[in-house]
């Protein structure tokens, strides 16, 4: 699967958010954590994303959209 990267920033404002509150996101497991992709740089593949996004739009709970980001981390590990 082909994505782009997308940096915090990007990632906050598609999905419209503010940056504390996307970090907070994250910390509460409602958001992948982000990948290291160099030395100073993380980010998110767009796909992640996307997959939060359309979760969102069809109304999951946070607890479903917790146990997508665990699938979404885990598939991670399988690339």
């Amino acid at each position: 699967m082909l994505s782009q990267v997308l940096r915090p920033q990007v990632s906050a404002a598609r999905l419209g958010m503010k940056i504390s509150t996307f970090y907070n996101h994250i910390s509460r497991a409602i958001l992948p954590p982000t990948i290291k992709f160099g030395p100073r740089a993380v980010g998110h593949p767009s796909h992640e994303i996307d997959a939060i996004i359309s979760a969102r739009i069809a109304g999951k709970s946070e607890s479903e959209i917790k146990a997508l980001v665990v699938s979404l981390t885990a598939a991670r590990q399988n690339a």
